[in-house]
């Protein structure tokens, strides 16, 4: 056990030269693949809306193709797929993009993300009530204004219940991420379980730590709730 736990101390050599545990690895792609998903997601999510089809048709293709289909074999596509067109191998900065498994994992992790909270995004937006949008409208707001300050800060704090669950499930679906040789957690668990031949201890270890980050997010989704949601209380 005390070598197990060596192992998932032990900061693994990467990319560029720098050295990060399997823990902060783990956390480093949750935190840019859910940033970045959640930045693609808003602009998306208002022309998800839209109602010119032009707009929203294109999103909702882009939606269902990445829910659609695993998050495991879209990140075997941009992996493995998308570098052997010979487009992307005799272009220099495709090249080097797509031949780093980070680069990828990232690249699948955010679009998949981006889909699904975009859906929920679209969701919140849809059901604000009408009233705040009249009451915006009778104070002169454009339409850039009532988006900005009426409807996208208060779909988002509805979205919030749900989408912690999908930062839940993306925590999760970091596990996918040694099929591109991403040093996670689960990659050193199976390093682990591979030298010493203790499966219970190695997996088991890696998921109470999964465990112990993902009440840790809870924990900072409840309270942010609590702050964001108070009005809705009884």
């Amino acid at each position: 056990m005390i070598s197990i736990i060596q192992q998932f101390g032990q900061a693994y050599l990467y990319s560029d030269g720098y050295q990060m545990t399997g823990v902060a690895m783990t956390l480093w792609l949750l935190l840019l693949s859910v940033a970045i998903g959640f930045c693609l997601a808003i602009p998306l999510a208002i022309a998800r809306n839209a109602r010119s089809p032009f707009i929203n048709i294109p999103v909702w293709i882009y939606t269902f193709l990445f829910r659609g289909t695993p998050l495991y074999v879209q990140l075997l596509i941009i992996y493995t797929g998308i570098y052997s067109l010979d487009a992307i191998q005799h272009t220099p900065a495709l090249n080097a993009f797509f031949r780093q498994g980070f680069n990828c994992t990232i690249l699948a992790f955010a679009l998949n993300t981006a889909a699904y909270t975009t859906e929920i995004f679209a969701g919140a937006i849809k059901s604000t009530p009408f009233g705040e949008i009249e009451a915006a409208r009778a104070l002169g707001m454009s339409r850039v204004t009532l988006y900005r300050r009426i409807i996208l800060p208060s779909a988002l704090r509805r979205a919030l219940p749900t989408y912690s669950n999908e930062v839940i499930l993306m925590l999760h679906a970091t596990t996918l991420a040694f099929t591109a040789t991403v040093p996670d957690i689960l990659k050193v668990a199976r390093d682990a379980n591979s030298a010493t031949y203790d499966s219970f201890d190695a997996f088991g270890l890696a998921a109470l730590l999964y465990l112990i980050i993902s009440f840790v997010l809870i924990g900072i989704f409840r309270r942010a709730e609590r702050h964001y949601l108070a009005f809705l209380r009884p």
